[in-house]
């Protein structure tokens, strides 16, 4: 009945834990089969090159997040070669 969601944010070291996100970057549902965490990865990214710090769970999820795209991205170019050969 009850499910979670949590949004993946980019905020200010210095801020309260509840105060404003400089920037909102995705979601999180725990509860969600196959990949519960859905993140714009080039937003991470240019955050991440400005000198941003993901916490440890962040930096997992993030590493989760990247397979996930990867294995989605080889799926369809795996499942033409036999097509062309």
């Amino acid at each position: 009945m009850h499910q979670p969601l949590y949004r993946v944010v980019v905020a200010e070291a210095r801020s309260r834990r509840d105060g404003a996100a400089v920037e909102n970057l995705g979601t999180y549902r725990p509860g969600d089969k196959g990949n519960p965490i859905k993140v714009n990865l080039e937003r991470v990214d240019y955050w991440l090159s400005k000198g941003a710090k993901p916490t440890n769970t962040m930096h997992s999820m993030i590493k989760k997040a990247r397979r996930a795209a990867t294995a989605k991205g080889e799926t369809a170019p795996a499942a033409e070669a036999p097509a062309n050969a």
